[in-house]
């Protein structure tokens, strides 16, 4: 966190003329929390391994991201965080899940985030985590997603042909460039020096950050059974989009959740108890 404090204080200083490096650090770098002590406690009784995800788009080289499982059942559950956040910020879900029979529930810190080290992260190195787990561990039954993670998801399992069981979308992002956007706006970044960083986006990975946008790029078919949670009021993952999404994708079923907002809908005891009693339903393995 005190490094991106540096780097938002550092492009307010120089709004005239912010530095391209810069704007691609503040993007790209995700602030980290340490753990609480509760959280620390649910760690310290999981399996804890680490995976490999390669990384083509900062360091062309391997990264490791740490992994953390609860209980053995037959049903795998996997919980893709968001990003500046960490495998243990679902903690109550977990705790929660924990209480459901044959389940081994699996998370992990994806590069950059929590403790999996790397200087820079971004949604692709999240979706080849996801692609990691269920390649050299064990292939998800459950997946779900938080913000960022829910995109990430989406994108693992339309590149692995794989379809789980359930997928469960809480808040989950629709258009990254947006995102984007909405980051630059928030240091005072104005929109010629957003179209430079826009414009060196799509050089580096190669496609444009608009490439990004899960109305177009979802292919899941429509027998999956896809559970998307959302607060209407939610301004990181702004509704318009959503419901654009949902629009398109009849089959999803959805549930409003009313001042959750983007974050603390992971706490809700209501959206806790829904997810719950989906994973609860599903036939006996």
């Amino acid at each position: 966190m005190k490094r991106l404090k540096q780097i938002v204080n550092e492009l307010k200083l120089t709004q005239a003329a912010p530095d391209a490096a810069l704007m691609r650090e503040f993007i790209f770098y995700s602030p980290k929390m340490p753990l609480r002590l509760h959280q620390e406690q649910l760690v310290a009784v999981s399996k804890q391994f680490s995976l490999k995800v390669f990384d083509t788009y900062f360091t062309n080289a391997n990264v490791t991201i740490n992994c953390f499982s609860w209980g053995n059942g037959r049903r795998k559950v996997l919980l893709t965080h968001g990003w500046a956040s960490k495998a243990l910020d679902f903690y109550e879900l977990i705790v929660e899940l924990q209480k459901i029979d044959d389940l081994e529930i699996i998370a992990f810190d994806a590069p950059g985030n929590g403790s999996s080290i790397s200087e820079f992260s971004n949604l692709m190195l999240y979706a080849e985590s996801v692609k990691s787990i269920a390649l050299n561990y064990t292939q998800p039954d459950v997946l779900i997603g938080h913000s960022l993670g829910g995109m990430a998801n989406v994108i693992a399992l339309q590149e692995l042909g794989l379809t789980p069981d359930l997928l469960i979308s809480i808040a989950p992002l629709i258009r990254l460039k947006e995102n984007f956007e909405q980051s630059l706006d928030s240091v005072n970044i104005g929109n010629k020096d957003q179209d430079i960083f826009f414009s060196n986006f799509a050089k580096e990975f190669p496609v444009p950050a608009s490439h990004f946008n899960l109305t177009e790029l979802y292919q899941l078919g429509s027998d999956l059974n896809h559970f998307l949670a959302f607060d209407p009021a939610d301004h990181i993952s702004p509704y318009p989009f959503l419901k654009e999404f949902l629009d398109k994708y009849p089959a999803i079923s959805s549930k409003s959740f009313e001042d959750v907002g983007h974050y603390k809908i992971l706490r809700s005891v209501e959206v806790i108890e829904d997810i719950v009693d989906r994973i609860s339903a599903l036939p006996m393995l």
